[in-house]
This record gives structure tokens, C-alpha cells and sequence, in this order.
């Protein structure tokens, strides 16, 4: 692969993608010609001949100019921003904002001369605007009533808080929470997959019996609804949406009046679905058969009046997002679930063909919208029962960082998703190879044109009935690695997206939900990414062994105040699988090392050590030999950090030793279907957990 010219390396700065980067030895690192190339087309600029590059290069100012107003302005309260308003020179313009609340303000001009310029053959000029800087915070409508127009020209402009603030209480204190994967929690009543009930229970014992004031879960949203449903939270088919595998059939109130031949059925299925959770791994499409079944024949019942004037005022809430998921939904039983593989005229929501479908399958796609109701009434029920017994914020969920690429997003979303790309991460100490996630990235571009609504709508949903959203490689809100179909992940380049915005409406969002935002920002981090999130008042994540200085371990005085810390992540072994060196010898297995296996284990053994130096240090047990001890002192340890939140993994609470997921790898490990386990290896269910000794003395290390 060569470099890239001078003129192509220009034109991609100017759309915020990198032409180099240090990687994490610090090796400095030209990206291809190639890989510019194909990342620029994915954004829509035609670069396939030196003339193309320089015709691009010399109109990336026609962006602008040709439109009458920004597509998006987002500010900050207070903020007086200037508003460039392109219009035919001589011509007179009056600016206005539609409030949120239907109020309408008028927008000073401002003397601020700009030379017009020719576009598209049109003398064009432009004039300033300041936007008033008491406008209050929300989303608001930009109008230019340009003379000579029939109809004003559109903006959205939303308007921000400068910090988004700690919820009650943890302003003050600090929150000790568990952190789970839901699916794994299976209880007697569980269809062989951890549902939302679980989730319940779990979360008021913790409040009840450990203090716990959180629980933060994996990501919820939607995966496919035919076999083989994707096992990995973190690949959705859409994140605005939840899987119905985490429904309680037995929880829905019309089950109490069905027919007694239909409970009776139902009960069968339950049966058939309990059987499932002595496997040795998680089965969804299994669980999924037998609870979908459960769910048509409460669906067929039907809805008293009361519960059906809910549930229509659920779709009409929710609108054209949630008749496409479900449209989508309804396609895929038919024709199955990647888009990309139907007939042509079904490849995008907007056709007659797509309407027609619609209308000849109505209650097919009414079951899927219903699904949906089911599930905020469940997830409302959840977050209700955790708050009554004592947590303070609550249910705690995950955003991924994107989205299946043959899913329900990717198909009804359009162009607001780069094409040919799949996003990823460039290799690090952990993933010496990369990762490539398979996701199709927000185009940039798109997102700005579009008013950031597929984004806000996005959060809404996922911050619904919630006391905090946890943020997936939040670094993704500042750049991604973009790594064009067909190249390795270490072929990638970094894109740059709008952090002010993105940050700025994930703040706004979460204020109107009184929740608290926590980014996950391990791994390649800008400098600089660190200092906004604090600035905006967004919890970053410390994992015990990421954590390091000057080659030892971060004593616990100089952890952030405004992070999540724990010792271990989803993405590592639980920490008695960790003592054990599991993910060395798992990569090794795999084929995910760079290095020779004895150098790998022998600088694991190192930092161990150097951990247990600093246990004793702090006068804590310092024998890793002495699993229990060791776990419950990495804990203590923690405790004596400023960190707002302390978080202990589910599996440390039972001495599970293998992880639940492998980055880097699909089917060469079971990856999210690996059962709550004990040190022995044996299924631990949910009554199991709570009437074991580990969870307190973890839990009391904490607090």
C-alpha cells in the first residue's frame, strides 16, 4: 500500500479523516492511499482519479455555501453563536426560532461583512445571525424566511447543558453497584436465559441484602428474531429497541385472564423452557423458540379496552421508528433476517413494496410493536422495584458501539451508516492484532443532516426508565477506527465525529432523565478526551488492571473522582480466572498473540506481582495463592479511591473463572453464552448466588 498524495491527504483532513497516528507502542503510522480512499467514498466523495481529488478538494467549501443554513447547530446554554445564512446577494432574510414548547423568538442580525462568491453559477451571499444565548435547553427549530421564497429554510438547533450534574445523592457520597450480564442470571423460572424478572430480583437483593445502590447490565437491545440469534449484546440488530428474549411471560398481566386451556399450554412451554437452563451453555435460539411460542398465544388473547388504549398510545409515542423495527421484524420471519439478501424492492423501508407488506401483514407487525410495550412496562416494573428496595439510581444500561450490519438499523437507517465500512479498534496490548466489530459507523455528515434524531431517539430509549447509561467505547462520540471491508483492522484510519455535539445531546438526554452517564474510555484515548468528559460531567471507567504509573500500580488516591472503578471487566476473565493467567492461555489457544506465550505469561505474573506489592502496601492480604483473600483485598483496595462509583462483577461474586467474552474472535469461543459458574465449574443459578457467603464480605470490602 503506498501514501497518500499531498492533494488526497488535504482533502481527507477536511472531512475529519486521519492520514496518520501513533499507534500504542507509539510507532508513528502513515495510512494508506487505499484506505483514505475507500473512507472517503463511504462518505459520499467521488475520489477515483487524481481529478476527482482535486475537484473535491477544491469545493469542500461548496458544502456550506450551498445550503441556506447549517443543517444542526448545537450549543451550549448560554452560548451566542453566529449562524451563517446563505442567500441569492442582495436578497433580505428574517431568522426566527420555533421553541420546543411552541414559543417563537426572533434572531438578531449582527454586522459581520462576508465577500459573496459564485455557487453553482449563482451569486451568493452571506449573512450573520446570533443565536440569543437564553434560549432554554432542548430541541429547537431554526427558520430563514428568505426573500422570494415560498417556504423558510430549516435547522434543528439544540441547545445543551454546560455540566451534566451528579443525580441526588451522589453528588455527596459514593454508589457501590454489581455488574451483570443479564442472560447469565437463570433462576427456576428462567426459559434457559436470564429475563427481566431475574434482573429484578438480583437488583433488590443487592439493595437489600449487600447496599448496593446500581446495577449495571449488559446491553438490552434487540437482537434477531430467527435462528441463529446473535449471541453478542454489543451486536445488535438495533440499539433503540430491546430483545424480547428478556421478557417474563408469566409477568404480563393479561396471562392472569387467559382461558385455562391457554395457561395450560403456556405452562408447557414454560416447562420446556426451564429445561434449558441446566445447559452448558446459553442457548437463545432454543429459549427464543419456546418463549416466542409462550408470547403468540398471550398476543392472540388480545387487550381489555384500558390496556389497548396504553398500548396505542405506546405506538403512537414511539412512531415511524418503531413500525420500521417491527416492519423489519416481520420481513425477516419471511425472507430472513439479513436485509441485504432480499428482493430489491424490499431492501429499504420507502417502497411500495414495503407498504404493501405492511398493510397484507398487519398483525404480524402489531406482534413485534407489542413486544416492544411489553418490554417498557417490564423494564419500568424493574427499575421501580430496584429504586423501593433501597438503590438509589437503579438499573444501570449499556449502549453499544454500533449496530449489526444486515440488521434492523442498518436497513432502516439508509445512508445516515457508512457502507463498506465496519468499525473496530487498531491493535493494542490486548488485541495485538486489532479488532474488527463488523458495524457499520454513523456517517457524520448524515447524522448533522438529519438533526442528530436517529441518535436522540436512540437514547431515549435506552435511558427510559433507567438511573444511568454506561456508553461503549465512548472514545467512538470523539473518532472511530474505520476500517474498509476487506482489510485487516490494522488498515483502519481514524474518522473524527462532532464530540461537542454528540456529548452535548448524550448530556442533554440524560439530564431529562435525571440519569448519570458513565463512558467507557479504556484502550487509545486522545489526550484531550479525558479533560471534556470531565469538563461535561461524564464518569470515565478505571479497571484495577489497566490502571498504572511510572510501571506500577495507581495507588488508589490518585484514581478520578468521576469514574467507575472495578477490578475487572466483561472483557477479561473474572478475576480468579485472571489470578490464573485464563486470557493468556486463551489467546494463546486462539491465536491472538504477537508475542511468544512465555513472554506474555511472564509479564502477567509480573504485574500480579506487582499488584500484591501494592496490597501490602496498603497493609491488605497480598497472597494471590489465596483466591478469596486476594479478590476481596483488589476490592478493599478500590474502596480507598475517590471513585464515585465502585462496581463488583456478578462472576467474582461466585469465583467464576471464565470469561464471558473474547475480543477479537466470533465463533472460536463461545462468546456470551458462557453460564454463572463456580470455582468448580458447577452451574450457579440465581438462588444459588444469593445464599452464598462471597457476595456480602465482597460487597462490605466495598462500602
Amino acid at each position: 500500500m503506498t501514501a497518500p498524495s499531498a492533494d488526497l491527504a488535504a482533502l481527507a483532513q477536511s472531512y475529519g479523516v486521519a492520514t496518520e497516528f501513533w499507534d500504542w507502542q507509539g510507532v508513528h503510522t502513515i495510512v494508506s492511499a487505499e484506505t483514505i480512499q475507500r473512507v472517503l467514498t463511504a462518505l459520499g466523495v467521488t475520489v477515483e482519479t487524481d481529478a476527482d481529488v482535486l475537484q473535491a478538494r477544491d469545493e469542500v467549501w461548496l458544502r456550506t455555501w450551498r445550503r441556506t443554513l447549517p443543517p444542526t447547530v448545537v450549543m451550549r446554554a448560554g452560548w451566542t453563536p453566529w449562524i451563517p445564512v446563505h442567500v441569492p446577494h442582495g436578497s433580505s432574510v428574517r431568522v426566527e426560532i420555533a421553541l420546543e414548547d411552541g414559543g417563537i423568538i426572533p434572531v438578531r442580525q449582527v454586522d459581520n461583512w462576508v465577500a459573496p462568491r459564485s455557487v453553482d453559477g449563482v451569486e451568493t451571499g452571506e449573512a450573520t445571525f446570533e443565536l440569543p444565548g437564553d434560549l432554554p435547553l432542548g430541541w429547537h427549530i431554526l427558520h430563514a424566511f428568505v426573500e422570494g421564497r415560498d417556504e423558510p429554510a430549516c435547522a434543528t438547533v439544540i441547545v445543551t447543558p454546560h455540566r451534566l450534574e451528579l443525580p441526588a445523592g451522589l453528588s455527596h457520597r459514593r454508589m457501590v453497584g454489581l455488574m451483570t450480564q443479564v442472560y447469565q442470571l437463570r433462576s427456576a423460572n428462567s426459559y434457559g436465559v436470564g429475563d427481566l424478572a431475574d434482573l429484578a430480583d438480583l437488583a433488590t437483593w443487592g439493595a437489600a441484602d449487600l447496599g448496593c445502590d446500581w446495577v449495571l447490565v449488559n446491553p438490552l437491545h434487540a437482537a434477531q428474531v430467527q435462528a441463529p440469534m446473535e449471541a453478542s449484546p454489543y451486536l445488535p440488530t438495533t440499539r433503540r429497541f430491546v430483545n424480547p428474549l428478556y421478557i417474563r411471560v408469566e409477568d404480563i398481566p393479561e396471562v392472569g385472564y387467559l382461558p385455562s386451556a391457554t395457561r395450560a399450554a403456556i405452562a408447557e412451554l414454560s416447562r420446556s423452557g426451564q429445561a434449558l437452563n441446566t445447559g452448558a451453555t446459553i442457548d437463545r435460539d432454543a429459549s427464543w423458540t419456546v418463549k416466542r411460542a409462550a408470547l403468540q398465544l398471550v398476543f392472540d388473547a388480545g387487550l381489555s379496552d384500558r390496556r389497548r388504549r396504553a398500548f396505542d398510545g405506546f405506538c403512537e409515542r414511539e412512531g415511524q421508528g418503531l413500525v420500521d423495527f417491527a416492519t423489519w421484524c416481520a420481513l425477516s420471519d419471511v425472507h430472513g433476517d439479513a436485509w441485504n439478501e432480499w428482493p430489491e424492492t424490499l431492501r429499504s423501508p420507502g417502497t411500495a413494496e414495503v407498504a404493501a407488506f405492511r398493510e397484507e401483514n398487519a398483525p404480524a407487525i402489531n406482534f413485534f410493536r407489542w413486544l416492544q410495550w411489553v418490554l417498557e412496562d417490564q423494564l419500568a416494573a424493574t427499575q421501580r422495584l430496584a429504586k423501593e428496595a433501597g438503590m438509589a439510581l437503579g438499573v444501570v444500561h449499556d449502549l453499544a458501539v454500533g449496530v449489526h450490519p444486515s440488521g434492523a438499523d442498518a436497513w432502516g437507517l439508509g445512508d445516515a451508516l457508512a457502507r463498506g465500512i465496519d468499525v473496530g479498534a487498531p491493535p493494542d496490548q490486548f488485541n495485538q492484532v486489532g479488532q474488527n466489530w463488523s458495524q457499520p459507523p454513523w456517517r457524520p455528515d448524515r447524522l448533522a443532516e438529519l438533526g442528530y434524531a436517529p441518535y436522540r431517539d436512540m437514547l431515549r430509549t435506552v435511558l427510559r426508565d433507567s438511573g444511568g447509561i454506561r456508553v461503549d467505547h465512548i472514545i467512538g462520540l470523539f473518532r472511530l477506527w474505520w476500517i474498509p471491508q476487506g482489510l485487516t483492522p490494522s488498515e483502519g484510519t481514524y474518522v473524527a465525529y462532532d464530540h461537542e455535539a454528540l456529548i452535548g445531546i448524550l448530556c442533554l438526554e440524560a439530564h431529562r432523565a435525571g440519569a448519570v452517564v458513565v463512558g467507557e474510555d479504556l484502550g487509545v484515548v486522545q489526550p484531550f478526551a479525558r479533560e471534556f468528559m470531565k469538563e461535561r460531567g461524564i464518569l470515565g471507567t478505571s479497571i484495577l488492571w489497566f490502571e498504572w504509573k511510572d510501571g506500577k500500580p495507581l495507588p488508589p488516591e490518585g484514581y478520578r473522582e468521576l469514574c467507575l472503578a472495578s477490578v475487572t471487566t466483561h472483557d477479561l476473565p473474572p478475576t480468579a480466572g485472571y489470578l490464573e493467567l485464563a486470557h493468556v492461555a486463551l489467546r494463546k489457544e486462539l491465536g491472538l498473540l504477537t508475542r511468544p506465550l512465555e513472554v506474555e505469561e511472564a509479564e502477567e505474573r509480573a504485574a500480579i506481582e506487582k499488584v500484591a506489592a501494592a496490597l501490602a502496601e496498603q497493609d491488605l492480604p497480598h497472597d494471590p495463592a489465596n483466591v478469596e483473600e486476594f479478590v476481596a483485598a483488589l476490592h478493599t483496595y478500590l474502596s480507598r479511591s475517590p471513585a464515585k462509583l465502585l462496581g463488583v462483577s456478578v462472576p467474582d461474586l461466585v469465583g467464576d473463572r471464565r470469561a464471558v467474552n473474547q475480543p477479537g474472535t466470533d465463533t472460536e469461543y463461545p462468546n456470551w453464552r458462557v453460564p454463572l459458574t463456580g470455582p468448580d465449574g458447577e452451574l450457579v443459578t440465581l438462588e444459588d448466588l444469593t445464599a452464598l457467603h462471597l457476595p456480602a464480605r465482597l460487597t462490605r470490602s466495598l462500602i
